[in-house]
């Protein structure tokens, strides 16, 4: 607790390349106090805003590239610079939950083997987070750490939704639909509250991208299945794909199961089909062909998959647009706008090429909206929780 009443929690959010971040006051109400970002293009540098909005560089570039290099100087930092005290517990988004971890989680040397045990199921995106959590824990080894995870939002999800067509055998080890983003749309139901009784379909566009069909604030339905390969083309992962092709890869072209990790998490999606960038920014400035061809694969999947979670949900009342890529891409927001036109989408030009929060027009029978997530706010949320519920 620090000394003028606040007691400060930081939530850490990392990706493959990155690491976002967000500093928060839960003695009574959540409030953030800064959010941020570290990058690694050229050393460690951190971007951070102030909850007064006055943005804050800072260039950690002279310290080694690793984690625990990177907690030792961020932790102090944050507390000089916000004049906060040091955190009392730091909560980490973790991908995968597999079936045990149902909602958030103290990390104790017992629960962090069994979410590495995880890794597997998520071979992208939790050695980052394993290494920042042990990072902590060698930095600060009683510092509370929380897990939050992506999967828990969706661990209410039963057959047929959650069921893959193998033998039972392997549903009852854990080969089941999971979904993923769960702490992006536990934001965004949260921010539709007086809509929950609407047919609401979220649509997650980053690098990963997903869909998830929302009614009464909970997932009934989401594009993402065992792994965060499913459901929609990706910035570098091809989304849906017949298993056929797969087993062609390994067994004709002699791809190695190394090598076919590699071709499905970094290889394909955009970047596969451009055979130039997965970054939408770049494709849409492109006058190349391919780029086109990627971005009307990536907007027709997206369509498509829409009409599926309609289907769950029989019938749609509302679409949001969230995630790097549905927040600030008009053109992609476009594009699925005259797609989906007949499931009565109709959007305002004007609207959306400003990225106003309702882009559709007065007559469009279905509402689209552009919600800006905020995953971190989520964390600091369930570290309170968990830690109001311990006292």
């Amino acid at each position: 607790m620090a000394g003028d009443g606040r007691e400060v929690v930081l939530a850490l959010n990392a990706g493959s390349s990155s690491l976002k971040f967000g500093l928060y006051d839960v003695a009574g109400d959540v409030a953030r106090l800064a959010r941020g970002s570290v990058t690694r293009a050229d050393g460690i540098r951190v971007r951070t805003d102030g909850a007064d909005g006055e943005t804050i560089e800072h260039d950690l570039s002279s310290i080694p590239l690793d984690e625990a290099a990177l907690i030792e100087r961020l932790l102090p930092w944050l507390t000089e610079t916000f004049d906060c005290g040091e955190p009392t517990a730091i909560g980490h988004r973790i991908v995968h939950g597999g079936t045990r971890f149902t909602g958030p989680v103290l990390l104790t040397a017992e629960t962090i083997e069994a979410v590495e045990s995880l890794t597997p199921l998520a071979p992208l995106h939790q050695p980052p987070a394993m290494a920042l959590i042990r990072a902590v824990r060698k930095a600060r080894p009683r510092l509370t750490q929380v897990g939050c995870f992506d999967t828990a939002f969706h661990h209410r999800l039963s057959p047929p939704v959650s069921r893959y067509a193998i033998p039972r055998a392997y549903e009852r080890k854990g080969v089941r639909r999971y979904g993923f983003h769960g702490l992006s749309y536990q934001y965004i139901a949260g921010e539709l509250a007086d809509r929950a009784d609407r047919r609401i379909v979220v649509a997650h566009l980053g690098n990963g991208a997903s869909l998830c069909a929302l009614f009464n604030g909970e997932s009934h339905d989401t594009t993402m299945g065992f792994s965060a390969l499913d459901g929609l083309v990706m910035s570098t992962r091809p989304g849906q794909i017949d298993a056929g092709v797969l087993l062609y890869l390994l067994q004709q072209e002699g791809l190695t199961p190394d090598e076919l990790e590699t071709l499905l998490y970094r290889e394909s999606g955009l970047k596969g089909v451009s055979g130039l960038s997965g970054d939408v920014r770049e494709l849409l400035a492109s006058g190349a062909p391919e780029a086109a061809e990627a971005i009307d694969l990536f907007v027709f999947r997206i369509c498509r998959e829409t009409a599926a979670m309609a289907n769950t949900l029989e019938g749609l009342d509302t679409l949001v647009f969230t995630g790097g890529i549905g927040e600030h891409s008009a053109p992609v927001r476009k594009g699925v706008g005259e797609r989906l036109a007949w499931l009565g989408v109709s959007l305002d030009e004007a609207a959306n090429s400003a990225g106003a929060r309702c882009i559709s027009t007065r007559s469009s029978r279905v509402e689209v909206l552009v919600i800006p997530t905020d995953e971190e706010v989520v964390i600091a949320r369930q570290i309170a929780a968990l830690l109001g519920a311990r006292q």
